[in-house]
């Protein structure tokens, strides 16, 4: 085995030369599973089921290899590390899949790192001097706790005491790791496992980075007496995956299905059509979520550094029983990645981010991601938005615009990404819409948290026979069996429609066009050129239309975005600024009418009255 070995390494000649030449700052040599399975098959299966052993000879050989490290006074501390194990064998499986068959074996799993501990020091080689006779023993350690010698080796006695500063100490990091989103259904629960990285392999990666670990699977006993133990990866390599959906396989006939179904016509209504389809009306709302889960174009970034939100901010708000959390829980289920969660059952931390203290690690402080970032480049959906407490609400602010989500507590200052579109859910203040009352004094969300949504549709429960018909002839359908069912089915089959989203995603980033940008230019002008007393649209307005016209060119597959994808964005905005914004006193769009609690006719006329009373005390003060 250990020629093998040899010849092996004989072929990475270069890499052990560049190893040697920025050793201590680089201490591993990064070895291809599969062009070791193409040199050696039985080698390379050998390191798969005995690990511990092939790993050691490894870098037992490549540290008795004669390669010249300049400055250096003790023994080189190498390490061997494996990546790219193959999916269709077995050897790279989801957190769910590892059984107690995986015990003490190499595997490759991916995963979200969910929380992150401190660095921490681990005795490598423990010292131990014998109490009797003053032998010295150095005793390598292989398991998290401190062992000593059986006996000595000169007086046979067993009384040791541990000597920390002739020990040899190393960095370990404990993570915790959890499954992808988009490797999940709709409604499955993400699995979580714990990751001890040593080394080289601490201080990686932080909360939310997306990661493929190769280790080997351990067992942890329980704190108490018990037979149950505890699985968690000694992490042999840890690497970082950038893009977002490299994860979701597409077939090569997939992807012919996808452009075939991109080249229709018909497209986009065919895509909306295919959102919560047992769900009867709301055309506008289903657009726009169509819209959000393709997304604006990413990446861009201001001359000062700035990033521009590609993300699109969606808030639905309205009366109980009009099908809010059902339309959220479908788009849970067909986002290629998405979380859903309650706002009475969340805190501003589950949603962005914490510092809290972990027990196992000696009371050390570690971070924790929450919804938004875990959610990264998918779909956040909050059912009861307004049930949160007004300072969980506040944490939002920074994810929503910024797409960042800065931490300082317990002396740790951290910032997470947080590139996540959100779909909210929300009751009017007083649970139901009061035509009497102003629209801004029914939204029980703070205004600048409100602005920061690109679109909101009050969504009302009206008294209307004919419509009542419709919807009550819909909803049967689903009680009914057969061709009625059929109805009730997507157009574009949910696991189709999941990669079609995620093709868009990873491959597609449309160009404004001129056109199209005048297009979007003249509209925002016109609505800015109304009243000067009134705030018709303001700078938000105009990013909100760049990221609706470039999902639209994305959801045609388009590298351009067209007039018609401009005239699309327009057309969704003008509908919700009439529903939200329009002011049926002055006939005007007035922004006002929801980020604050009156439109300005209203607060006009209020300053006349507040003059007459004025007037009227002057005048009996006389």
């Amino acid at each position: 085995m250990k020629d093998r070995i040899e010849k092996f390494l004989e072929k990475k000649t270069k890499d052990l030369n560049s190893l040697a030449e920025k050793y201590p700052e680089k201490r591993s040599l990064f070895i291809d599973w599969q062009e070791l399975e193409r040199y050696d098959h039985e080698l390379a299966e050998e390191l798969i089921k005995e690990p511990d052993e092939i790993i050691g000879l490894f870098e037992k050989i490549l540290r008795e290899k004669d390669i010249p490290i300049l400055e250096i006074t003790e023994e080189p501390r190498f390490h061997v590390r494996f990546y790219n194990l193959p999916r269709e064998k077995g050897y790279s499986v989801m957190i769910r899949d590892i059984t107690a068959d995986y015990i003490d074996r190499l595997v490759s799993v991916d995963g979200v790192v969910n929380r992150i501990g401190d660095v921490l020091p681990k005795v490598s080689v423990g010292c131990f001097i014998c109490n009797k006779c003053g032998e010295r023993h150095d005793e390598p350690q292989t398991t998290r706790f401190l062992r000593g010698p059986i006996s000595c080796k000169n007086c046979r006695r067993n009384d040791f005491r541990f000597v920390p500063e002739e020990s040899k100490w190393i960095d370990v990091q404990r993570l915790e790791i959890q499954e992808p989103l988009e490797f999940l259904k709709g409604g499955e629960q993400a699995r979580k496992i714990e990751i001890w990285a040593e080394e080289d392999l601490t201080d990686v990666v932080t909360a939310g980075d997306k990661v493929i670990v190769t280790g080997i699977v351990r067992l942890k006993p329980p704190l108490k007496k018990g037979s149950v133990y505890f699985k968690f990866i000694e992490a042999n390599n840890i690497e970082g995956i950038e893009r977002e959906f490299e994860d979701i396989e597409i077939s090569k006939k997939e992807e012919r299905e996808i452009k075939k179904l991109a080249k229709d016509p018909k497209i986009h209504e065919k895509i909306v059509n295919s959102i919560a389809p047992s769900i009867y009306g709301y055309k506008e709302v289903k657009e726009a979520i169509a819209l959000q889960l393709f997304g604006g174009r990413p990446g861009k970034r201001l001359p000062d550094g700035t990033n521009v939100r590609s993300d699109i901010h969606l808030l639905l708000i309205g009366d109980p029983g009009v099908a809010k959390s059902r339309i959220l829980q479908y788009v849970d289920q067909i986002a290629p990645k998405s979380i859903y969660v309650t706002g009475k059952g969340t805190t501003g931390a589950g949603l962005t981010a914490t510092a809290e203290k972990d027990e196992l690690a000696e009371g050390a402080w570690t971070l924790k991601a929450g919804a938004l970032v875990l959610a990264g480049g998918g779909v956040a959906c909050i059912d009861e938005f307004d049930k949160m407490n007004k300072e969980d609400r506040g944490a939002m602010h920074e994810a929503m615009e910024q797409q960042t989500i800065s931490l300082a507590k317990a002396g740790i200052v951290a910032k997470f990404r947080a590139n996540t579109a959100i779909l909210a859910a929300s009751n009017p203040k007083f649970s139901r819409f009061d035509n009497y009352k102003p629209l801004g004094e029914q939204f029980d969300i703070p205004p600048t948290l409100l602005s920061r949504f690109d679109l909101i549709f009050p969504i009302r429960d009206v008294l209307d026979k004919e419509q009542d018909k419709k919807i009550a002839e819909h909803m049967l359908k689903m009680h009914k069996t057969g061709g009625e069912m059929k109805e009730l089915e997507p157009i574009i089959p949910v696991e189709l429609f999941r990669k079609y989203i995620a093709y868009s995603r990873k491959n597609i980033l449309p160009v404004l066009t001129d056109d199209a940008a005048e297009k979007i230019r003249d509209y925002y002008v016109d609505l800015r050129s109304g009243s000067k007393e009134t705030v018709r649209a303001t700078p938000r307005q105009l990013e909100a239309l760049v990221r609706l016209a470039e999902a639209s060119a994305r959801l045609r597959l388009s590298d351009t975005v067209t007039v018609s994808d401009a005239e699309r964005a327009i057309k969704l905005t003008n509908f919700v600024l009439r529903e939200i914004a329009y002011d049926q006193t002055t006939g005007e769009i007035d922004i006002d009418r929801i980020v604050t609690d009156y439109p300005k006719s209203t607060r006009d006329r209020i300053r006349i009255i507040e003059d007459i009373i004025r007037e009227l005390i002057d005048k009996s003060e006389e």
